[in-house]
C-alpha cells in the first residue's frame, strides 16, 4: 500500500517546493519558479487553489487520472488526498495559493468559508476559465502576492483575507457560468438520477441499506456529493435531498392506497427504521397524517 504523506503546514509544503517561506500561514508562488512534488500521495492541512497551465503534469484523485488544459482552477480542502505523477526534467506552468485554516480565523472569509463547497469538489469536476477570466484570478493573485512581500502590519491579514474572499467569490460566479454552458450535460444528470431514484424505490434497497442518501447517488453518478448538490440546486432550485424526499412521498401516497398493508408495512418498505419518524417526514410534507391520507380516499 502506497505511503502517503502528510502536508500539515505551510512551511513543509514550502520545503518539498523550495520555495522561500514568507509567512508561515500562507503561500504564493509561480510553479515555474518552483520544484515539482514527487511522485506519491499527499494529504493537505490546509487549503490549496491551483491555476494550472499547460504541460502542468498530472493529478490522480481516487482511480482517476486528470490532465487539464491551461486556465484551470483546482481546489484541494483539508483533509483532501491527492496523488501527484511528476514528469523529469520540466517546470509546471500555473500559479499555487495555499492557506492554513488558521490564517483566515476570526475574519469574515473564515466565517462563510463553509459556503465554498468547491473545495469538496473531485478534480476532474475543475474550473474551466475563459482568459478574462484568468486575468481576473491572476490579478488577484498578484495582489495578494504583492501583501506577502511587504512587512507585516495590522492591516495585512484583512487585506490578504478580503482578496482571497474576493477571489473564491469570483471563483462561485465562474462555477455559475460553467454549470449554464453545461446544461445539457448536466440535464442528463438530472434524468440519471431520476432513474436512479425510481430504481432504488422499486428495488429491495430500502429494506436492505435504508433511505438512500445524496452521497449514494452522487457515486453511482460518479460525482462528488457537494458537485452533484449544486448542480441539482443549480438547476432546479431544490436541493438534492428535497428530490430524495418529493420522489419518498410521491411513492408512499400511492402505497398508503393498499388497504392490504399497515401503515408500518409500508414504512419498512421505504426504508425507515420507525414508522414513527415515517409518519413525521409524510406529515411535514403532506399536512396529513398517513392514517389521515389514507382516510381521503
Amino acid at each position: 500500500m502506497e505511503d502517503i504523506l502528510k502536508l500539515e503546514t505551510i512551511s513543509q509544503y514550502n520545503a518539498l517546493k523550495e520555495v522561500k517561506t514568507r509567512h508561515p500561514l500562507i503561500t504564493f508562488f509561480d510553479s515555474a519558479n518552483a520544484k515539482p512534488l514527487p511522485s506519491g500521495k499527499f494529504n493537505f492541512g490546509f487549503y490549496a487553489v491551483f491555476l494550472k497551465g499547460v504541460n502542468c503534469g498530472e493529478l490522480k484523485y481516487g482511480r482517476n487520472s486528470y490532465d487539464y488544459e491551461e486556465g484551470t482552477l483546482v481546489f484541494v480542502g483539508p483533509g483532501q488526498t491527492v496523488g501527484i505523477k511528476s514528469q523529469k526534467d520540466y517546470n509546471p506552468k500555473g500559479y499555487a495559493l495555499l492557506f492554513h485554516p488558521d490564517f483566515i480565523k476570526g475574519t469574515a472569509l473564515g466565517a462563510k468559508m463553509s459556503n465554498y463547497s468547491f473545495f469538496s469538489y473531485e478534480l476532474y469536476e475543475a474550473l474551466h476559465l475563459s482568459e478574462k477570466e484568468q486575468q481576473i484570478i491572476k490579478d488577484l493573485f498578484s495582489k495578494i502576492d504583492y501583501e506577502l512581500d511587504q512587512s507585516i502590519d495590522k492591516h495585512s491579514k484583512t487585506i490578504i483575507a478580503n482578496n482571497i474572499e474576493l477571489l473564491l467569490n469570483y471563483c462561485e460566479r465562474f462555477y455559475d457560468r460553467q454549470f449554464i454552458t453545461r446544461e445539457n450535460l448536466n440535464q442528463g444528470v438530472l434524468a440519471n438520477f431520476e432513474k436512479l431514484l425510481n430504481d432504488y424505490f422499486q428495488s429491495e434497497n430500502p429494506q436492505k441499506y435504508g433511505l438512500p442518501s445524496v452521497s449514494y447517488f452522487a457515486g453511482e453518478l460518479n460525482l462528488s456529493p457537494n458537485y452533484f448538490g449544486d448542480l441539482v440546486k443549480k438547476e432546479t432550485g431544490k436541493s438534492a435531498m428535497e428530490h430524495i424526499q418529493l420522489k419518498l412521498i410521491d411513492i408512499a401516497k400511492d402505497r398508503i392506497f393498499d388497504a392490504d398493508k399497515s401503515i408500518s408495512q409500508i414504512a419498512y418498505e421505504l426504508g425507515f427504521k420507525y414508522p414513527q419518524h415515517f409518519s413525521r417526514v409524510f406529515k411535514k410534507n403532506t399536512g396529513y397524517s398517513p392514517n389521515e391520507y389514507r382516510s381521503l380516499n
